[in-house]
């Protein structure tokens, strides 16, 4: 193994390594929060919160009825919702019942969802009803034989459960019709389960836990299998990372994290919650981050410690007039991901909130943290850190040999028990990117300083980063090249004040009557918001090689 001039940089008191071999399985870890933490508070959303004991009795009341279906071992069940508490419980449930997470983005088309769904194998499903039309549009199509329907009121009680889900139906119309015969309600599934009777079946650690799904350079969302020691290795890094400023927070204290970032991301279901299932703390459930004024007017409710963040969110509360209604005196870390950290954005939330920005890096491949700033730092170093407890990180060149010169760009490269054991069914995309040795290739390129500390300077793959989300340019063309009237087209990146960067379009038209409102619509119907172009341009022809590829990066030049 290589030398660690990184470890030098480590706070006092985070070891070098961290041993993953302390738990099984992630069901292990979550019994042992189930006892130790029965009467904490476990999820707190909308006023109401739900205890340790709570989500043990609703998660094995779950399990018990997934298990009446008759699914096997290893089976995959998919969770489509945002961060509400039926999230969380339906993921215990799952792992709890011995099958397999497979997390949905629930904005996606109903074409994106049935990619996932076939991709994946997904036997069931759990859904919230505000996107059970999506289903309906593709269902049919895929191997779903149950349907687990969520609503948004569940877990709020009879009274105000009702109210809620009669405003959210009724008043803001946020579900739309749909029919889909033979699906059961969450709460009724909890009532048959809790009736039946629960066999905890036998996980290992070298068990899938979850699929987590990332775009693909070939326009094909591929399953990162991430294993059930995978994640526990990563809750446990980022544990011991995290020690140096948690360890501050006062006895008697429940440490409180506040989820914005949706808990199907794999940064939030790590980091967020499996983190505080380990340490016995509470999560504010957020369940839209883009509604700034109500994300505030919860945050003003709750003492917190932890954020963790992109930065379109840091940059949006900190500029918005309700951020001083808020008590951030107690919060001692505010980790930045998915994206990079902009170093006014940083400047800014030290000013207002006394906590620096610690900016972290990872992938869906890497459960995810892979490096991350000291959390005891204040100074913004505009890198991605060092790497964490027991990961190694190295940059590599074309032919796959270690740069070793100080500053000069390689591939990043991450080795370390949270690193992936491959992409579902694809041995031929995961011999792409793992290497002999073990380690995973990121399609990030870097450059390392003497002090370890590592530096994205550029990307090797053309895939666009909108506000953390990947954006793969092969998917987007794919979709819109189906669209009568265009000829051809291409995908870029563009720099996006808000969003770090915006999907740009260009087109060449089939037909000349074609206009941007019918592309912008088309792109609506198949793609999820964050995927559809910003920018979108018509050219007479597209810069390609003498081979006939088209030239993105002349295309990104010629902004």
């Amino acid at each position: 193994m290589q030398d660690r001039p990184w470890l030098a940089a480590y706070p006092q008191g985070v070891p070098a390594d961290i041993d993953p071999s302390q738990y099984p399985s992630l069901v292990a870890l979550m019994d042992e929060a189930f006892t130790k933490y029965a009467d904490r508070i476990a999820y707190s959303f909308m006023g109401k919160d739900i205890s340790y004991a709570e989500t043990d009795s609703l998660s094995r009341a779950l399990a018990a009825y997934l298990q009446s279906l008759g699914l096997a071992k290893g089976d995959r069940v998919a969770i489509m919702m945002p961060n509400v508490p039926q999230y969380p419980v339906s993921v215990a449930a799952v792992l709890r019942a011995g099958y397999v997470v497979v997390n949905v983005n629930p904005l996606y088309t109903s074409r994106e969802l049935e990619h996932q769904l076939k991709d994946s194998g997904a036997k069931a499903i759990i859904i919230i009803e505000n996107f059970a039309t999506t289903l309906q549009g593709c269902v049919a199509n895929t191997p779903i034989k149950h349907v687990v329907l969520c609503a948004m009121g569940d877990q709020l009680g009879w009274l105000k459960g009702a109210l809620v889900n009669y405003v959210v139906r009724n008043v803001k119309k946020m579900v739309p019709e749909f029919d889909l015969p033979g699906a059961v309600r969450f709460n009724d599934a909890i009532a048959q389960g809790s009736r039946g009777s629960f066999k905890a079946p036998d996980i290992k650690p070298d068990d899938i836990a979850l699929l987590q799904y990332t775009g693909g350079t070939t326009g094909v969302s591929k399953g990162a299998v991430l294993l059930q020691r995978n994640i526990i290795a990563n809750v446990l890094q980022s544990e011991a990372w995290n020690a140096p400023v948690m360890s501050k927070v006062p006895a008697g204290e429940q440490p409180t994290a506040v989820c914005a970032l949706p808990l199907y991301h794999i940064f939030a279901f790590t980091v967020n919650m499996m983190l505080s299932m380990r340490t016995g703390g509470k999560t504010i459930l957020i369940p839209n981050p883009r509604d700034l004024p109500a994300v505030l007017k919860e945050l003003s409710r709750h003492s917190f410690h932890s954020f963790p963040a992109v930065n379109t969110l840091f940059n949006g509360l900190a500029n918005h007039p309700d951020f001083g209604k808020v008590n951030w005196k107690n919060l001692k870390i505010s980790v930045g991901g998915g994206m990079a950290v902009q170093g006014a954005v940083a400047k800014l939330w030290l000013e207002k909130t006394g906590c620096p920005i610690c900016e972290g890096y990872g992938l869906s491949e890497t459960s995810p943290s892979a490096s991350c700033n000291p959390v005891t730092a204040t100074d913004y170093t505009g890198t991605i850190g060092v790497p964490i407890p027991s990961t190694y990180m190295k940059l590599l060149d074309d032919e796959g040999n270690e740069v070793t010169t100080l500053g000069q760009p390689g591939e990043i490269a991450i080795k370390g028990p949270q690193v992936m054991a491959g992409y579902w069914q694809r041995p031929d995309e995961t011999a792409k990117v793992m290497t002999e040795d073990g380690y995973f290739k990121s399609g990030d390129i870097g450059i390392i300083d003497e002090r370890g500390y590592f530096k994205i300077v550029d990307r090797k793959k053309d895939m666009v980063l909108v506000s953390g989300f990947n954006v793969y340019p092969n998917e987007v063309e794919d979709v819109v090249a189906k669209m009568p009237g265009v000829l051809e087209c291409a995908v870029v990146g563009v720099p996006d004040e808000k969003t770090g960067e915006a999907v740009k379009l260009v087109i060449v038209k089939k037909d000349p009557a074609l206009t941007e409102a019918q592309v912008k619509e088309f792109c609506r119907a198949n793609l999820t918001g964050y995927k559809q172009p910003k920018v979108i341009e018509f050219r007479t022809d597209l810069p390609k090689t003498p081979v006939g590829k088209i030239l993105r990066r002349e295309l990104r030049d010629k902004k």
